[in-house]
């Protein structure tokens, strides 16, 4: 007669073959226990995995719990995915994908003057994909789409919620080089100028 699988199993079995992020409820009523069971095995897994230097982990998304590689291995399964590119996003998308993350809700006027070229064929890329969706319209002359970031967008990212994004100063130059930059500007522009 064969043992009775353990919650961890069947947890651990559920995720390495879940395509999305399961939320506790989902995986409890699967393994017909409650939820906050199934929360206290997968933060004990989790922690057994950090402890075993395991090549995965065990973490809680903004939309439910997912199998993700361990940060220490980004560098083989980053070369490994990269081997189709096909859905990657061009650094294009990314800026605006960026702008709507931080300054969201945001039109598509706005993330075009804010990269200075037009965002059209971006943004609906990024609606495609899941990255973003509307989030209503502002008010106004001809009352533009407000988009914003989706739960995909921050499963993808490995974030819980955009509290989680790291500060945008961080990507800021010192507000020294940016006086520096603009008087070498304005510099260079008096000097054109006379010239």
């Amino acid at each position: 007669m064969r043992d009775e699988l353990s919650l961890e199993q069947k947890l651990e079995a559920m995720l390495t073959v879940a395509l999305e992020p399961i939320s506790a409820e989902e995986l409890a009523d699967v393994a017909d226990v409650d939820a906050q069971a199934v929360v206290e095995t997968l933060r004990a897994l989790r922690s057994e995995f950090i402890e075993q230097r395991r090549g995965f982990q065990v973490v809680e998304l903004a939309s439910g719990w997912v199998m993700q590689s361990a940060p220490d291995v980004a560098p083989w399964v980053t070369k490994f995915a990269n081997r189709d590119v096909s859905y990657r996003l061009s650094s294009a998308a990314l800026e605006s994908l960026a702008i709507i993350a931080y300054r969201q809700p945001v039109s598509r006027a706005q993330i075009t003057a804010l990269r200075g070229v037009n965002v059209d064929g971006v943004v609906r890329l990024l609606e495609q994909r899941g990255y973003i969706e509307e989030l209503g319209r502002a008010p106004g002359p001809g009352q533009p789409i407000l988009y914003g970031t989706t739960e995909t967008f921050l499963d993808r990212m490995g974030l819980a919620t955009l509290s989680d994004l790291p500060p945008i100063e961080e990507f800021m130059p010192p507000i020294e080089t940016a006086n520096t930059l603009a008087d070498e500007m304005a510099n260079e522009f008096d000097v054109n100028e006379v010239s």
